[in-house]
């Protein structure tokens, strides 16, 4: 039993690491503009896929490929391509840090989701603090109407993003004999989607400064690229509800990144706004480790 617990917080931890390079997503996202999406896209998760690929090639993993099913192949992309492009678009229609914040509802659906799947139960706690980090939501959108043309339509993408990826975790650990080395194929698939969609649906710019291209390089090596490997060792073996919890951390540290590159101002709004949905995720997070569980799980 010590082993199995010693894994399991093992992958606990790794996960956690996502957490914190997700943390600079909005950060490095707005200092890309003005690529457009899709594009940004592709070009990050190309990054994230060739350094993965390469490190499959040198501990000779690729041959682990092979065995993994189509089905796990297709979910993970449409979860990598859906949010990320619902996420940029976001970040590109309304003010980053209440668009960060919508999408960083993600963690509370991850617990509340957690709690309505075999062998676990929805308490009041749960719904008390989805009420309380949607009071947070609401405030957001109230401070924020006006503040740039569209932002209505950026909120509502971001909260879909939201559901999106919350979706996407809570599939993953359902997936939990599909090697993490897949990553690799859904990241690679997710460019090659992207770049279509770019091709199709938008006009080509490219960064406008160097800035702008070490941005991408550092999405593509970090948030769009590390984080992913290491969130699903974190979702497939480790501790669910407590890298939600963890997680919990991350719109405040994303917002705090944006503050202090200059790209947001700091208000009593967004704090408020930032403290309800923590807060909020945290009520959800402490009843959903109130559920009793059989001896042994």
């Amino acid at each position: 039993m010590k082993p199995l617990q010693e894994s399991r917080g093992r992958a606990t931890a790794i996960g956690f690491s996502a957490v914190a390079l997700w943390s600079l997503l909005a950060l490095f996202t707005v200092a890309s503009a003005p690529v457009p999406p899709f594009l940004l896209s592709a070009l990050t998760f190309a990054v994230g896929g060739a350094v993965g690929a390469l490190w499959l090639l040198l501990s000779g993993g690729l041959g682990a490929l092979r065995k993994v099913p189509l089905r796990a192949y297709a979910f993970g992309t449409a979860g990598l391509f859906g949010y990320h492009f619902l996420y940029f678009t976001a970040l590109r229609l309304a003010p980053p840090a209440e668009a960060g914040l919508i999408c960083y509802l993600w963690p509370l659906f991850i617990v509340l989701g957690s709690g309505l799947m075999p062998g676990e139960v929805l308490r009041p706690g749960h719904v008390a603090g989805a009420v309380l980090a949607f009071l947070g939501a609401a405030l957001i959108v109230a401070g924020g109407m006006g503040a740039v043309s569209g932002s209505i339509a950026g909120y509502v993408v971001a909260f879909v993003a939201a559901l999106t990826w919350a979706g996407y975790s809570l599939g993953s650990r359902r997936l939990g004999a599909v090697p993490t080395s897949a990553v690799v194929v859904t990241c690679l698939a997710t460019a090659v989607l992207s770049a279509l969609a770019h091709l199709g649906l938008e006009e080509t710019v490219w960064p406008a400064s160097t800035t702008g291209w070490l941005a991408i390089l550092a999405l593509g090596l970090g948030p769009v690229g590390l984080a992913f490997y290491t969130w699903d060792v974190g979702v497939k073996a480790g501790d669910i509800q407590l890298l939600g919890t963890a997680s919990y951390a991350a719109p405040l540290l994303s917002t705090l990144a944006l503050v202090l590159a200059g790209l947001a101002n700091a208000s009593l709004t967004l704090a408020l706004a930032a403290a309800l949905i923590t807060g909020g995720a945290a009520l959800a997070a402490r009843a959903g480790r109130k559920v009793t569980r059989p001896r042994g799980a």
